[in-house]
């Protein structure tokens, strides 16, 4: 987490554990209160658990082996009102490959209620395991547990990530496994765990693109293994049928946006980021491709430069790109961004020469502005993006110093840079 506390930095550990205090004790405080009404609906009248209705009802189709239905959201809306009166009326987008109805087939044997809370405590496990695992392997936080913790629970992407009910713990561990197993060069691993994305194939982009220009054959075999082996358990369950419909839905989603984003203030990625402050749709999209270009260079950039950056710095790039480069990203995704956080943290700590640098604080920026993200739909600026996209810059710019290695970039020393 944001713990950049150099001597002479405003960023104090000190300050960093009280701004996370409050933002805990705010955040889960009202979140509990609003949930805590009798019922399926908040107090503000939303269903609780939000977008698990929809996975709820992916699962209801998998145990009736209704695979005709995967795609019809007029359909899907009738079986949620039945499952689940409090929801009658709620319609979803059917973006997710037919695999995931299967996962969710598990939770769909529950009243929607003990569903909804085993989903809950699935995702606060994983969430939990990741942090930990992370801050295990960060020797700079080894003696920052109880702020590590606290700031993990105050992370708004977490967060979000329970209100919404959402899939987003599960690219988690993926990304997280991904780390280790670059960090120990098992590329065909990294490969296999990369591929798992296929569920959310946007969150895949841009590791298939720096596995592609680096030549990592292994990683992008495993990958690709991977995904067909998850798209394969589809097609055995449901026959061709789905698969088909779903790679046509991937095809026509530009045409579905406005479904797919009604709040587009809730969205931190580049193609958003230019929808909101361009008026011009295909000016917008094209500034897109060009930023997500820029990007792409300078994360290819820093994983050329081996010698200059470890795999940990290397790898919190690439998570950094792939929130960026994302077509669709909403702020529950943002959990994805856990690993790169305490990874750079841990980095940060150990970098003295790094005292004016503005690090510390971009990556402070980049853990809190998805709070405020919600200030977009007047200002049509998500600030966010901005933060990651200076944050992954600087990091660049770090790989271009002659005296890299003198700055002691890498976090575990010698042993990771001859690991890489």
């Amino acid at each position: 987490m944001p713990l950049h506390a150099q001597t002479g930095s405003w960023l104090t550990a000190k300050r960093v554990r009280a701004h996370g205090t409050v933002l805990a004790v705010c955040l889960w405080s009202v979140y509990v209160w609003n949930i805590s009404d009798p019922g399926l609906r908040d107090r503000a009248g939303n269903l609780k658990g939000t977008d698990f209705l929809h996975f709820y009802t992916l699962g209801n189709l998998a145990l009736a082996h209704d695979g005709a239905d995967l795609y019809d959201m007029n359909a899907e809306a009738k079986i949620a009102a039945v499952r689940v009166p409090a929801a009658a009326g709620i319609r979803y987008l059917p973006l997710y490959p037919p695999q995931v109805s299967i996962f969710f087939a598990l939770f769909a044997r529950l009243p929607y209620a003990w569903a909804l809370a085993s989903w809950w405590a699935l995702n606060v496990g994983l969430y939990a395991g990741c942090c930990f695992l992370l801050w295990r392997a960060s020797p700079n936080l080894r003696s920052l547990g109880g702020t590590v913790s606290l700031l993990g629970l105050a992370f708004p992407a977490f967060f979000h990530l329970i209100a919404w009910g959402q899939t987003s713990g599960l690219a988690l561990v993926c990304f997280t496994a991904l780390y280790f197993a670059l960090r120990d060069q098992r590329m065909f691993i990294a490969g296999l765990v990369a591929g798992c994305l296929i569920f959310k194939p946007q969150l895949g982009l841009a590791v298939a693109a720096v596995f592609l220009c680096c030549g990592l054959w292994k990683a992008l075999l495993g990958a690709l293994a991977s995904a067909t082996v998850q798209l394969a358990i589809g097609v055995a369950y449901y026959g061709w049928e789905p698969l088909r419909r779903w790679m046509q839905m991937l095809l026509n989603a530009r045409t579905t946006l406005p479904l797919l984003e009604p709040k587009p203030y809730q969205t931190h990625c580049l193609r958003t980021f230019w929808t909101m402050m361009v008026p011009w749709p295909t000016v917008a999209f094209v500034l897109y491709l060009a930023s997500a270009c820029g990007v792409l260079y300078l994360t290819f950039a820093c994983w050329k430069r081996r010698s200059s950056l470890p795999v940990s710095m290397r790898y919190s790039v690439l998570l950094l790109a792939t929130v960026l480069v994302a077509p669709h990203l909403t702020v529950y995704d943002l959990v994805i961004l856990t690993p790169a956080v305490l990874l750079i943290a841990d980095w940060a700590l150990a970098r003295p020469t790094l005292q004016s640098s503005p690090i510390g604080t971009l990556l402070y920026f980049v853990y809190l502005l998805p709070l405020v993200g919600p200030l977009a739909k007047w200002t049509h600026v998500q600030l966010s993006v901005i933060a990651m996209t200076g944050l992954l810059y600087l990091v660049w710019k770090v790989t271009q110093s002659r005296n890299a290695e003198t700055m002691g970039i890498s976090i575990l020393g010698a042993t990771q840079i001859a690991r890489t």
